[in-house]
């Protein structure tokens, strides 16, 4: 029996850490293997960008982050009509469709129009069989080795500004005196219905005053 308020011996001597460790010394090997799966599905979907389908460039969700910019799931439909590409069409090209996401901002929406029109204007199709008779007008005849290089980079999302610049001192920079303008300015906004009143009550007292010289004459 324990008396007193003590704290009640309570020690964990047999935690058998070891069978709950977990250890990953296999990392360098698998980061190899990757590597590798990369190459041979780069090889097997070749001409075709590696990276899958042509995806819409989309701001991340709530205030916290919807500064930064990543690939969303699919351009809507109001982005492949402005764009001149059939939602049908889209899905055939690589193109990837989300008729669930809108857009609520016009400068979303001429980002995605000028991504999708790019997309277009580098787009090489193959005709489905071998024979003069299956080329169709959207075709090429080029070989694979031609057009390897216009689905290079077509998937990426462009790099974020760099949050350090630096720029030359020039003495119009030096001359600039940034805690006294902070205080007219905080100034002038301080004073602005105080001069406002003012200058109504200098307009007031200069019209009677007009009026009586009027008079005298």
């Amino acid at each position: 029996m324990v008396k007193h308020n003590n704290v009640i011996p309570n020690q964990h001597f047999h935690k058998k850490w070891q069978r709950r460790v977990k250890t990953w010394l296999d990392q360098p090997a698998q980061k190899k293997i990757r590597r590798n799966a990369r190459k041979l599905k780069a090889a097997a979907v070749a001409p075709a960008p590696a990276a899958g389908a042509l995806r819409p460039l989309v701001h991340c969700p709530t205030q916290k982050y919807n500064s930064k910019i990543k690939l969303g799931r699919g351009f809507t439909l109001e982005e492949l009509k402005k764009a001149g590409i059939n939602r049908k069409l889209a899905l055939t090209i690589g193109i990837s469709v989300d008729h669930r996401r809108t857009n609520k901002s016009s400068e979303s929406l001429d980002l995605n129009v000028d991504r999708l029109k790019d997309y277009k204007a580098r787009l090489v199709v193959f005709p489905r069989r071998s024979g003069k008779k299956n080329i169709k007008k959207s075709d090429t005849s080029l070989s694979k080795k031609d057009v390897v290089s216009a689905g290079k980079g077509i998937n990426e999302k462009p790099l974020a500004a760099p949050a350090v610049t630096l720029a030359t001192l020039t003495e119009e920079i030096k001359s600039f005196k940034a805690h006294a303008s902070l205080r007219d300015a905080r100034n002038t906004a301080r004073m602005v219905g105080i001069r406002l009143k003012k200058s109504k009550e200098e307009k007031k007292e200069e019209k009677p005053a007009a009026g009586g010289k009027a008079d005298d004459e």
